[in-house]
C-alpha cells in the first residue's frame, strides 16, 4: 500500500516557508543521513531555488548511518550548485558549532556586519531541525519529541547580535512519487503511524536489510536468512524473540516494532536505505520501458 501523509497545518506551513524565504539569506536543509534523497522535500528545493538562495544541507543522524554511504552523498551533494553539504549529528555540540561558521561562508555579502546574516532550518518531520535550533540556542525553544510533526508553527530567534535563526515546522509534500521512498520515511519514523502499517513497513525493511546488511540482520536476530522475503523475516524475529498473542500465535505488530526501533535506534548498527547508486537504480526501474514504434505497414 503506497504511504502518503499531508497533514492540513504542513499547507499552511509551506505557505507561511514561502514568504519568509523571500527575507532569508541561507537555508538549512535538515535531512536523515541515513536516507538523504528520500528525506529531501521536493518542494523546498523548488522554493529555494526560485528565490535562489543558497543551500546548506546538514545529513543529520550522521553516527547511525553507514560512513561508506554518507561519503557518496556528500561528494554527490557538494558537486551541486548552491549546495554545501555536511554530515553531523545535532546531538553534539561540537557538530552544531560548526553551522553558523557553514552558514557565513553561503553568505559573504553578509560578514559586513551592516545586516545581520538570517537563515531559516527546513526538512521533513523527526529529522532533528528542533533538536539542531535547540542546540544552537543553548536553549530549549522548540519543542522536540520521538513522533514526527511536534514543531506546528514557525518562530524566529536572534542567535547572538548579528544572526537570526526561523524554525519551520517539518513539511512533507502532498504526494510521495516513489513507494519505496513512502516505507523508507515511514522506517525512519518521518510518517505519522495513522498512516502505516507497521507489519507491511517491517516487511520492506527487513528485505533492504537481507540484500544490503545480512550480516547485522542474522547476527542481531540469530536467524538463517536463506530463502526468506521480508515478512518471513518479520515471522522469524517474532518467533526469536516470543512475540505471541493470547492462544499462542504469533504477534506480527510487536515483531514488527522490534525491527523498527532497533534500526531507529542504532542497534543494527551502522545502516543507510539509499546511496546515490541504489536510487539511480530505482528511478530507473520505475521509469516506463519505451514502446517501439507499431509498423503501419
Amino acid at each position: 500500500m503506497p504511504i502518503q501523509w499531508f497533514p492540513g497545518h504542513m499547507n499552511s506551513a509551506r505557505k507561511k516557508a514561502a514568504e519568509t524565504l523571500a527575507y532569508v539569506d541561507v537555508v538549512i536543509e535538515v535531512v536523515d543521513a541515513r536516507l538523504p534523497e528520500a528525506s529531501a522535500n521536493p518542494m523546498i528545493r523548488e522554493l529555494r531555488q526560485f528565490r535562489q538562495r543558497p543551500c546548506l544541507r546538514i545529513l543529520n543522524k550522521s553516527d547511525l548511518a553507514d560512513p561508506d554511504a554518507t561519503r557518496q552523498w556528500l561528494d554527490y551533494y557538494n558537486r551541486q550548485d548552491g549546495v554545501r553539504a555536511v554530515a553531523l549529528s545535532c546531538k553534539k555540540p561540537s557538530d552544531v558549532a560548526r553551522v553558523p561558521g557553514l552558514c557565513k561562508s553561503l553568505a559573504p555579502h553578509r560578514n559586513d556586519g551592516v545586516k545581520p546574516l538570517r537563515m531559516i532550518i527546513m526538512g521533513i518531520p523527526n529529522v532533528g531541525k528542533s533538536t539542531l535550533m535547540n542546540a544552537l540556542l543553548k536553549r530549549r525553544a522548540a519543542a522536540v519529541g520521538d513522533e514526527p510533526a511536534v514543531t506546528k508553527s514557525q518562530a524566529t530567534y536572534d542567535l547572538g547580535s548579528q544572526m537570526t535563526l526561523t524554525d519551520t515546522p517539518g513539511m512533507l509534500w502532498p504526494k510521495i512519487e516513489f513507494d519505496s521512498d513512502g516505507y523508507m520515511l515511514a522506517a525512519s519514523h518521518a510518517v505519522g503511524t495513522n498512516a502505516v502499517v507497521e507489519e507491511e513497513v517491517a516487511a520492506f525493511l527487513a528485505e533492504l536489510l537481507r540484500d544490503r546488511y545480512p550480516a547485522q540482520l542474522a547476527a542481531r536476530y540469530k536467524i538463517d536468512l536463506a530463502d526468506m522475503d521480508g515478512p518471513a523475516i518479520v515471522e522469524a524475529i517474532g518467533k526469536r524473540r516470543g512475540c505471541l498473542v493470547k492462544g499462542g500465535g504469533l504477534d506480527l505488530e510487536k515483531a514488527a516494532l522490534i525491527l523498527l526501533n532497533d534500526y531507529r535506534s542504532g542497534a543494527l548498527g551502522l545502516i543507510s536505505l539509499e546511496t546515490p547508486e541504489t536510487r539511480e537504480k530505482m528511478i530507473a526501474a520505475t521509469k516506463p520501458v519505451p514502446q517501439a514504434p507499431e509498423d503501419k505497414d
